[in-house]
């Protein structure tokens, strides 16, 4: 009988979890994230705006991140 600690049922958990990560949806926004991030490091911080678009982009990240941790296997 298969349990919630199986190692089948971690395996298709995993699986899960790759596969969002490997969506083009995914992987789209979270490569647009990081470069939003390098942007602002590139041109500087040197306002109160930039800090805001900083935070933006790491919310933004932080956002796509928990979208993989919170897979669930049905």
């Amino acid at each position: 009988m298969l349990t919630e600690d199986s190692p089948a049922c971690e395996t298709r958990f995993l699986s899960r979890r790759i596969r969002k990560m490997l969506s083009v949806e995914w992987m789209g926004q979270s490569i647009a994230s990081l470069c939003w991030m390098c942007s602002v490091f590139a041109y500087g911080i040197q306002s109160a705006g930039d800090w805001l678009q900083l935070c933006a982009a790491c919310a933004w990240l932080v956002a796509n991140v928990g979208t993989v941790l919170a897979v669930k296997v049905e």
